[in-house]
């Protein structure tokens, strides 16, 4: 290979290899706005504020009430593919902007819609569906591309977002609608999250080729990864072994944390005697954990290795499906056990974008993490049913769970970066 690189090796090569320079501040910049996003997006967590009072409203089922938010996640997994792969040729802004408006859009006309279980299904379930596609890759691809020496802490950072998203909307929203009612509450964070989507998304962009950032962190303490510096396509990525482990160890991982999340309330008023109150309380607790974990693992794995740190979260899901939950019988034992799920659940979220980055570098990095990001709808269905499957039988179910666990740490444990690739002559 000569002096001089093709423009196809071009394309091959880190984009944060280079000349030039990003001083920190002003970097700091894209984590910020994808905060305020992720905040807005979260709230799609707490879509339970607004089940039961649209089932009282309109005399719809459970199963009824919760079609629209089961359709936006759907929406939003298979939209944020698309999404990827147009903000890696084009760029974040306009994929944000969009994503914002398509939100804010979804909300609105959830209200003036919602009463018919079709009108808040397409508003909700789909447009704003497809705008949270666009909204939640945006930010993670961008922050990725200017912080490679700080990868994990700052994409935990903006998945805390995320987390406290969903916090604040469940204490805010029934709040508006005590006051305003739940269509009405619609249209009011349907103005919020459009604005506030929209102007923060109009800061993000990719940083320029030749960007300085220093060495990246994180897949290998001390060194960089071989395969940062090739840049794979999603065919590429798809083509190799790694890419199935940590799909399947992100399945694994985020799953297990899912079928205690998704069932928190029933299982502390069943196992421990809680009443609804008293372990709604808890779940706010493990909601802040779930946060907290997002920033801390990522900071973590920026010290000890992508690998490691998913090695500890396995280790810590394990010995709390082992020891801690099958012994919760009072609030204190059940608010550690689900914490400590919530933390360890934060540290797939957090992570998994930078593993992403480290293993098949961050050109394509919108749509090859959609790609990975699939596993986490996978395990949307897959983890909640161990609890279905055991009919309740928590303890049994945490068993069966630790056992899981074990396979995703031993995949984990076999995962090896992509052999290192030649860019194109």
């Amino acid at each position: 290979m000569g002096r001089r690189m093709t423009e196809d090796q071009q394309r091959h090569i880190d984009p944060a290899v280079g000349a030039g320079s990003a001083p920190p501040l002003k970097r700091l910049r894209y984590p910020i706005s994808g905060i305020l996003m992720m905040l807005c997006i979260g709230n799609v967590y707490a879509w339970s504020v607004f089940r039961k009072p649209l089932q009282g409203l309109f005399g719809w089922t459970m199963e009824q009430a919760t079609y629209p938010f089961q359709i936006s996640i759907a929406v939003f997994a298979v939209a944020m593919v698309f999404a990827g792969r147009w903000q890696d040729k084009a760029g974040p802004r306009p994929v944000a902007m969009l994503g914002g408006i398509l939100i804010g859009a979804g909300f609105i006309l959830s209200g003036l819609f919602g009463s018919t279980l079709l009108g808040i299904i397409l508003a909700f379930g789909v447009l704003a569906g497809i705008g949270m596609g666009g909204a939640y890759v945006t930010p993670l691809a961008t922050t990725i591309k200017w912080w490679p020496d700080k990868r994990g802490v700052m994409t935990g950072l903006v998945m805390l977002g995320m987390g406290a998203g969903a916090i604040i909307g469940g204490i805010g929203a029934p709040l508006l609608i005590k006051a305003y009612g739940v269509l009405n509450t619609f249209i009011i964070l349907g103005v919020v999250f459009g604005v506030v989507i929209t102007a923060a998304g109009a800061v993000l962009k990719a940083p320029p080729p030749g960007t300085v950032f220093g060495k990246p962190a994180g897949s290998t303490p001390g060194q960089a990864s071989p395969a940062a510096q090739y840049q794979f396509s999603p065919k590429e990525m798809l083509s190799t072994s790694s890419f199935y482990f940590i799909w399947a160890a992100f399945v694994i991982g985020s799953g297990a944390g899912l079928m205690v999340i998704s069932q928190a309330s029933p299982i502390g008023q069943e196992l421990a005697g809680l009443t609804p109150v008293v372990a709604g309380g808890a779940v706010t607790i493990l909601s802040i954990f779930n946060g907290l974990g997002r920033l801390a693992f990522g900071a973590i794995s920026d010290r000890i290795g992508r690998k490691n740190t998913f090695l500890v979260a396995f280790a810590l899901e394990i010995a709390t499906f082992l020891l801690v939950l099958p012994n919760a019988s009072s609030f204190v034992t059940y608010a550690i056990g689900v914490s400590l799920i919530g933390f360890t659940y934060g540290a797939f979220m957090g992570v998994m974008p930078s593993i992403t980055a480290d293993y098949f570098g961050t050109r394509n990095i919108g749509v090859n993490y959609a790609w990975v990001y699939t596993a986490w709808g996978a395990a949307g269905i897959l983890g909640p049913m161990v609890g279905v499957m055991m009919n309740g039988a928590w303890v049994k179910s945490f068993y069966v769970l630790a056992g899981i666990c074990v396979v995703g740490a031993i995949l984990m444990l076999l995962t090896r970066p992509p052999a290192p690739r030649q860019a194109p002559a």
